[in-house]
């Protein structure tokens, strides 16, 4: 292993001598450059057809041309865009646009990755040169580029860079700390886990600090022989320099519990979470009760997170916890059991309204508990007098909404009382809460500046009883008009806006007692009867997985953001394409993948938000970004996520799909439950996992 390991460092630094020369030679423009250059070989010159071409300050070769004349064989794989060259006992794999290289049995990096131009595979000169041995000598003054396959080259590494305390084929069976040694100027450090056959493989561990450790969780899904390379990159996410160093990937999941010892005794909310060293992508908590024999396990919950269980009063009792951790292979992996002991009281408490409120309009009472009942009773005591009412008694239990008569106006203590399945009662502590001696009534089907489009549904509620409702449009100089109502105060009634009623109202509810008659408040209303537009396909359904994912795979090379998680986004978020906000008055498309608000670069467009009012959830008028096209939209969404301050855990794992979907949750994303979960359901169905195989 060591003979090898020189035999690299010795073809490395023939490819650093080259290097230096023939950026030398390229001071001229591409064109002229290829022109003036003159290639070599043991004495012969070449004129070579087609010529050799510059990029990036780099002359590229027709690989089978200067191969054959060293006398070396190369073979092509049109599957698998690779080339092949031996000579004697010598050998190297090139990968076109890839910068690994095997020679034999250990690996390197090139600085130009093997290119097609007009249907020919272009290399680097050098380094077909480095693979098979020969050495390089540069004229200035002619521009002509000497090889002598007879003569040794001096020796030196290509790169000024390192992995350090990873040995050739070393065996990764846990998390292990990944550094690299590095002497330059670079805004990040990549480490990848390539494959072999391919060249490509994940981001596994990324960060700012060059030099400094960092974490690797291994996934059980890339067992085998695999190639850890580190690489690192300038601010716009181009190739400065790298390493790479074959390792052998046996991972043996290992799972803990924490938060829980042993015999704890348990009398309140317990806090769990999994310890891995694995990549998992949902766990889940198994508690069983020993006494009783009752099982819970949970939903799918986060690898990473913190689980709060809130014990209820009939797990009392030993009880065994453990939890499964499931991998991408689907396998489940369990902790060992901590057992602890269940010891919470019966706990009671009202809930629904707070110390000293004012009830203005309805409230719904319901209760916090943690055992059974078999009866329950809201009630109301007269502070003064100790008297009780009751405002509600059922079976069982349940909920109620509350709306008090004016008759009820003055100070109360709110309580309600249980029985349990044993016939023993538990009360709650008491409420002060304050009723107002007011007739109200609620206009309950409309918010604060809805735009009414269509038929409107009209409902109301009110603290009294009513004989007659009614609805009012009500113009701003004060003018009325009467839209609907009837003898059913109860009833849902509609009303729509006709041509002449476009334009800002005020719609108030009058009711009629038997002997008053009393009015909701005035809620400001916009009525447009004009065409209104709905959102619009960005792309063809069937070709948006390719177009999210090209935009992905850009965004990813740039900044080492998981690929499979940005397109799963853009997936879930728009329908697969299908609905991205246009302007509902002016139909003006927006491009916004993401529903971000506010202005964009092409200002914004009028559509739907949702906003909650009297109980009621109704749209409102809201301004969404708007951009030139959909990469606009792309790359402000990867900027909020870059560098907004409260994704900080999902820029910790945004390499990696999984864990980043659960750290985007936790971050405050989504306030769905089940989002991460949708993110990696739709990865493993559409296989996304596919775009974060990527080389160096």
């Amino acid at each position: 292993m060591q003979k090898e390991a020189e035999n690299l460092k010795s073809r490395l630094t023939i490819l650093a001598l080259i290097t230096v020369m023939v950026v030398l030679a390229c001071g001229a423009s591409q064109g002229a450059a290829a022109k003036k250059t003159t290639l070599v070989i043991d004495g012969e010159k070449i004129n070579s057809s087609p010529p050799p071409v510059i990029k990036n300050g780099r002359t590229l070769v027709p690989v089978r041309l200067v191969s054959e004349t060293l006398g070396a064989r190369v073979k092509w794989n049109q599957e698998n865009k690779t080339v092949d060259i031996t000579k004697d006992n010598s050998s190297i794999k090139l990968r076109i646009n890839n910068r690994l290289v095997d020679y034999n049995t250990t690996y390197g990096l090139s600085d130009v990755p093997p290119q097609i131009f007009d249907s020919r595979t272009f290399v680097p000169l050098r380094l077909v040169s480095n693979a098979l041995g020969v050495s390089v000598g540069w004229d200035a003054a002619s521009k002509t580029v000497y090889i002598n396959s007879n003569k040794p080259a001096d020796t030196e590494p290509f790169f000024d860079m390192k992995i350090q305390d990873i040995n050739p084929g070393q065996v990764i069976t846990e998390s292990t700390g990944l550094q690299a040694s590095f002497r330059g100027s670079a805004s990040e450090i990549r480490f990848l886990l390539l494959d072999p056959e391919t060249g490509k493989g994940p981001i596994i561990a990324r960060g700012n600090s060059i030099t400094g450790i960092h974490q690797w969780v291994p996934d059980p899904f890339y067992e085998g022989s695999r190639i850890l390379a580190a690489a690192v990159y300038d601010s716009q996410g181009n190739f400065l320099a790298g390493d790479v160093v074959s390792v052998k990937l046996n991972v043996k999941p290992q799972v803990t519990l924490e938060g829980l010892e042993n015999h704890q005794q348990i009398t309140g909310t317990a806090s769990l979470k999994p310890g891995l060293n694995f990549v998992a992508s949902y766990v889940k908590y198994e508690i069983t009760n020993k006494d009783t024999g009752n099982v819970i396990v949970t939903r799918k919950a986060d690898p990473q997170g913190t689980y709060s269980w809130a014990p209820q009063y009939w797990d009392n009792g030993n009880t065994s916890i453990r939890v499964k951790a499931y991998d991408r292979l689907g396998q489940a992996h369990y902790s060992p059991p901590v057992e602890v002991n269940v010891s919470v009281d019966k706990k009671l408490a009202l809930k629904g309204v707070s110390s000293g409120a004012e009830i203005e309009k309805p409230v719904t009472l319901w209760l916090s508990k943690n055992f059974s009942v078999s009866q329950v009773e809201y009630y109301l005591t007269n502070p003064q007098t100790s008297k009780e009412t009751t405002l509600k008694r059922a079976s069982g239990y349940s909920s109620f909404s509350w709306f008090p008569a004016p008759e009820k106006a003055g100070t109360w203590q709110l309580a309600a009382r249980v029985k349990d399945s044993a016939g023993t009662t538990f009360t709650t502590n008491p409420i002060t809460v304050h009723v107002p001696e007011k007739s109200r009534l609620l206009l309950n089907s409309i918010g604060p500046n809805q735009v009414l489009s269509g038929q409107v549904e009209l409902k109301s509620s009110a603290n009294v009883p009513l004989n007659k409702i009614e609805y009012r449009l009500i113009s701003p100089g004060g003018d009325k008009k009467v839209i609907a109502g009837g003898s059913s105060p109860g009833k849902k009634y509609t009303w729509t806006p006709g041509n002449n009623d476009s334009g800002n109202w005020q719609i108030q509810a009058v009711g009629t007692t038997a002997s008053r008659v009393i009015t909701s408040e005035s809620i400001p209303v916009r009525v447009y009867t004009g065409k209104v537009y709905s959102s619009k396909p960005v792309i063809e359904k069937s070709k948006f997985l390719d177009f999210a994912s090209e935009l992905a795979q850009e965004s990813q090379r740039k900044t080492g953001m998981s690929a499979a998680l940005q397109t799963a986004q853009a997936i879930l978020e728009t329908g697969w394409g299908q609905h991205s906000p246009v302007d509902k008055y002016s139909g003006k498309t927006s491009y916004n993948l993401f529903g971000i608000k506010g202005q964009g670069p092409a200002g914004s467009v009028t559509s739907n938000t949702w906003e909650e009012y009297n109980g009621k959830v109704y749209h409102i008028d809201a301004e969404f970004r708007a951009y030139n096209d959909p990469k606009g939209s792309w790359a402000d969404h990867k900027e909020l996520l870059l560098n907004a301050k409260w994704y900080d855990q999902y820029r910790a794992v945004m390499h990696n799909s999984l864990n980043g979907a659960w750290a985007l949750r936790r971050d405050g994303y989504a306030t769905d439950s089940q989002y991460p979960l949708k993110l990696i359901n739709i990865i493993e169905k559409q296989n996304l996992h596919r775009l974060d195989h990527v080389g160096i």
